[in-house]
């Protein structure tokens, strides 16, 4: 035993004897950070960073998913500096969790976790998708469908080419989860091409998909129809602390529906959140705890409304609120650590002592976040790691525990050579020399040993306390400290000093904005004493660096005034001088009072309104010491661009009238108003504004602007301007009053369109000749009366329908189910109508022509497609010329037969078996029946399990070999294919993931079970080629 207290001895003692460069364990000074590597990546290697200090200096060593990486048994990796480099990473091998453990004698520390991620971005597999044919009115949604990825993405899509993009608005959307492209309801405008664009965040890389064409269809408009939500958020949204939040909702519907948000718990949405997108994204910053709860979109227009609902939880990563720290403990005592982490959910506990789990056990007791060792011994010397984790994340405190045995020493720890006091003061002379145990503790005033009096202790830790010091308490004083290992003392001394006192203290003021002032402050004191002056303002410390556009201190030796420029209304308050030598500190108070422009005026009231005047009144604001001299009234509507001053009565207000009439204002507006007093200093701030409150109702006066009109169907005449703003309305029952003549004539016919949002009226007479002219004009009224009307201004009716059929009519047969027919277009005379497009029909032999189905076209289009057809059928064709008034007459009938239908027995006999890392698929060949197109190929389709898209491999042969990329179950289907299209596809088959080099099995049914080994790439034999 006594070997032992020799041993720790002798340790203590050559800790002391070291010089500043203290020994100790490991400590982290960085810790390595998670990376995304890009797979396109030039660079070619990754670096995870690790610094670590420590005396004797640590060696460095890393982890990959818990087991430790051989640098020598792997060229790739190397350690440079602490730092881990990865040359030419590899997804598969190098993807996982890394940590950093550092090493010296004293202990292992191991770092926080890094996780290695790989970026990619793949090209889509599909070149061609089908036509979308929709109604017009009627919603659309067009699929994106992002090819194998990793990494976040961004979706944006082309209309017809590059670099015209969809533009985002109330009608169409782009969702950032999905990529998908929605369309509330489709105009004429829409038809065109659609092309998908994936974006990689992190490689910046970028695919096109295949463009998608959007036609109109010609079987009638879309009529009205409640909203249908299509883009929602999920049921349950965790979010993390601190993140952005952002949630989706966009809905289908004729009229556009509007989007709105809020809380289903009535609490109001945060006032931070932000709306995009026409309010098809909320996004909410910095999430926090008060955010979380059901949140509710809703989708409404005139035809009814739908509500989504989800509900946002909160989380956060483990965070210290109390860490540990190093802890340097006698021998045989106890050492208590504690920690303490935030987290959501609340983090469990776990200790490591150099690197490995310590577990309670006998002296070592752990509960949660509190370690506690009784009777400590040289071999719980070490380092400890406190760890706090959570489902969302794991954090590390590290602390060296150090067992000290040792003799009083004052080495480090002194006497202060020279302590000042003033007369009258109070003195703490400290005493702290290094030992354990703790020591005993005597002292001396010179020679002689001092006695503790009234005036004179010594404290618990050995300080030596004197009160009310007077010059005889002026000397040398002596601590001595012992414990069983030894005697040290250490001597300084204490010198007694005169006080400071205050000669000129600074004295209240009365000022005006914008003047300049010197409050003084002038003090006696001990020269042989450094003085420092500082200034306080309503009790915070004055930065004269930060703040030197006002404050300055001026003053020689023993002067410290306070200099201040430019003085604002701010700067009323208390302000104090506080001085402070070496020995003692004091200060003075002044008052500082500034006039300024007055505050902003109260309780403003809207007493009395008409329908061009207010009468108001509010209450004076504070003058700030000058009395005000007048008064300034403001207005604003929900149509004026911020607040403007008003007209009133009296024009000019003064400063003793506290009412006015603001005049000049819009009948049937909602107005709100706000004051704004000045004095003879300046303008002050404004009033908050008054309720709002609306004008009344009087007559119209403004008329409609850019009356026009035309086209439209046969008889018809079209007449359209634009609405009046509402703020011109001047009152409510708002609408138009339509009145229309022959050119030439005299009798006007009227008609009233009641609605204030219209902006159209067609007027039908089946007598109405084609490109007529007419004189029209557009009047007002409200629920008090007509107005006047706008210029007459000169509209042509609708023109007449085609006259003449398409010529040239040619069919021709592409698939068992698809024609198409071309042809030529007719002369038209340019007088009567223009062709807008062409109607086909086309009906089956066996069926009636009445019955025939029709497709449009659009344009100066003369060929279309004609799908959804019978295979090996006879179908007769015709074609008419459209326009807004009608269908002319039809082409001469042609005919066509289909192409007889693709193979309808599916590939028998399916066999697949592995060999290493390939798969091998064979099958038996199909035959055609004799109604049934001849064979041409097979198509080989396969996904993983979890996946909707599907890769596809064409052949001629019946047998394909492919090696599959990942450790994942794949499902697998083949058909043949002919000139009449794809045939019947045979059941799926189910391969599971790989666990050794060979298996077998057949494609029956579903079920099957065989296991393969995954590699990292696809590759096709040389028996197939890709079909894309």
């Amino acid at each position: 035993m006594r070997l032992l207290w020799e041993l720790l001895v002798l340790q203590s003692l050559m800790a002391c004897l070291a010089d500043d460069n203290t020994l100790h364990g490991p400590v982290f000074l960085q810790e390595p950070n998670s990376v995304i590597f890009p797979l396109d990546s030039e660079e070619k290697k990754v670096k995870l960073n690790c610094e670590v200090k420590g005396n004797p200096i640590p060696t460095i060593g890393w982890k990959l998913n818990g087991t430790g990486i051989d640098v020598g048994m792997d060229y790739r990796y190397s350690v440079v500096e602490g730092n881990l480099l990865i040359n030419n990473p590899n997804k598969t091998q190098d993807t996982g969790t890394y940590q950093c453990v550092a090493t010296n004698p004293f202990g292992t520390i191991v770092s926080r976790e890094a996780k290695l991620q790989f970026a990619y971005l793949e090209n889509f597999k599909t070149r061609t998708r089908s036509t979308v044919s929709v109604r017009q009115g009627q919603g659309m949604v067009l699929l994106c469908g992002p090819p194998p990825h990793s990494g976040e993405l961004l979706y944006a899509w082309i209309f017809n080419e590059y670099p015209s993009f969809v533009h985002q608005d109330n009608r169409r959307f782009v969702s950032q989860e999905t990529g998908n492209l929605y369309i509330a309801k489709v105009e004429a405008s829409d038809v065109g091409n659609y092309t998908c664009v994936v974006t990689n965040a992190v490689t910046n890389s970028r695919v096109l998909g295949p463009p998608t064409p959007l036609v109109l269809r010609n079987d009638g408009v879309m009529g009205e129809y409640e909203p249908k939500i299509e883009v929602q958020f999920p049921e349950t949204v965790p979010s993390a602390k601190g993140t952005t939040v952002k949630l989706e909702c966009f809905a289908l519907g004729n009229p556009v529906p509007t989007i709105s948000w809020r809380r289903a718990d009535g609490k109001q949405i945060p006032r931070k959140a932000r709306r995009h997108r026409s309010s098809g994204v909320l996004e909410i910053p910095n999430f926090q705890q008060e955010d979380a709860g059901l949140y509710e979109c809703v989708a409404e227009n005139v035809r009814g409304k739908n509500v989504a609902r989800g509900q946002l939880t909160f989380y956060a990563q483990p965070n210290w609120v109390q860490k540990i720290s190093d802890a340097h403990v006698a021998i045989e005592e106890t050492v208590v650590w504690e920690c303490r982490a935030s987290g959501r959910p609340k983090p469990s506990y776990s200790w490591l002592k150099d690197g490995e789990a310590l577990l309670p056990q006998g002296r070592i007791q752990i509960e949660q976040g509190s370690l506690t060792i009784t009777n400590v011994s040289l071999s719980d010397a070490g380092m400890y790691q406190c760890v706090a984790e959570n489902r969302h994340g794991i954090i590390f405190a590290s602390a060296e525990l150090s067992v000290i045995a040792v003799g009083p020493d004052f080495s480090k720890t002194l006497l202060k050579k020279l302590t000042l006091v003033k007369v009258g003061g109070e003195v703490i002379i400290e005493c702290k020399p290094k030992a354990s145990p703790r020591p005993t503790y005597s002292w001396k005033k010179g020679k002689d040993i001092l006695r503790e009096n009234e005036r004179v202790t010594v404290l618990d830790d050995g300080s030596l306390r004197i009160v009310n010091v007077t010059k005889s308490d002026a000397g040398s004083y002596t601590c001595i400290a012992t414990n069983h290992f030894g005697t040290a003392s250490s001597t300084g001394s204490l010198l007694v000093k005169d006080p400071t006192r205050v000669m000129v203290s600074p004295f209240s003021m009365d000022v005006t904005v914008g003047e300049s002032i010197v409050l003084p402050c002038q003090v006696s004191h001990d020269h042989s004493l450094d003085i420092m002056f500082s200034w306080s303002f309503n009790g915070h410390l004055i930065d004269f660096e930060k703040d030197g556009d006002h404050f300055e201190r001026v003053g020689g030796d023993s002067a410290g005034d306070l200099m201040i420029r430019s003085i604002q209304l701010k700067h009323a308050g208390k302000y104090v001088c506080m001085v402070q030598t070496s020995v003692d500190k004091l200060s003075a108070a002044a008052d500082l009072i500034v006039r300024g422009p007055p505050g902003p005026p109260e309780a403003v009231t809207v007493d009395e309104i008409t329908d061009t005047t207010a009468q108001l009144s509010w209450r004076p604001g504070a003058d700030n010491h000058s009395p005000i001299t007048m008064y300034v009234v403001q207005a604003r509507t929900p149509f004026s661009v911020g607040w403007q001053a008003v007209s009133t009565v009296p024009e000019i207000v003064d400063g003793r009238t506290f009412t006015a009439t603001v005049v000049g204002l819009n009948p049937w507006v909602e107005y709100e108003f706000r004051v704004v007093a000045a004095n003879l200093i300046g303008i002050g701030e404004p009033s908050r504004p008054s309720e709002k409150r609306r004008t009344e109702e009087a007559l119209p006066e403004v008329t409609p602007a850019n009356v026009s009109g035309g086209g439209g169907s046969k008889s018809e005449l079209v007449i359209t301007w634009e609405t009046v703003p509402e703020e011109l309305q001047n009152g409510g029952g708002f609408g138009y009053v339509v009145a229309f003549r022959p050119f030439g004539t005299v009798s006007w016919m009227q008609t009233v369109v009641a609605s204030p949002d219209a902006s159209r009226y067609v007027f039908r007479n089946e007598t109405l000749p084609p490109f007529s002219p007419y004189e029209v004009k557009v009047g007002v009224y409200n629920n008090k009366g007509e107005g006047s009307f706008s210029p007459v201004t000169v509209v042509y009716s609708a023109e007449e329908e085609p006259t003449r059929a398409p010529a040239s009519v040619f069919a021709r047969s592409l698939s068992a189910s698809d024609v198409e027919i071309s042809w030529a277009s007719p002369r038209e005379n340019p007088n009567k109508g223009r062709i807008q497009g062409y109607e086909v029909r086309y009906w089956r032999h066996d069926e009636k022509e009445e019955n025939a189905k029709k497709v449009r076209t659009v344009g100066n289009q003369t060929s279309t497609k004609v799908t959804n057809l019978r295979g090996n059928a006879l179908y007769y064709l015709a074609v008419k010329a459209y326009n807004t008034a009608g269908t002319g007459p039809s082409s001469a009938t042609v005919n066509v037969t289909t192409k007889k239908p693709p193979p309808s027995q599916p590939p028998g006999n399916i066999i697949w078996n592995s060999s290493d890392s390939k798969i091998i698929l064979n099958w038996d060949q199909v035959k055609a029946l004799d109604n049934e197109s001849e064979v041409k190929g097979y198509k080989v389709l396969y996904r993983w399990n979890r996946q909707s898209s599907t890769s596809v491999i064409e052949t001629n042969k019946t047998s394909v070999e492919l090696s599959l990329p990942f450790d994942e179950d794949y499902i697998i289907e083949i058909k043949p294919f002919s000139d009449g299209g794809d045939g019947s596809s045979s059941e799926q088959i189910r391969i599971p993931k790989i666990s050794n080099a060979y298996a077998r099995g057949s494609g029956s049914s579903t079920s099957n079970a065989c296991t393969l080994s995954a590699i990292s790439t696809i590759m096709i034999s040389l028996t197939a080629r890709s079909s894309l």
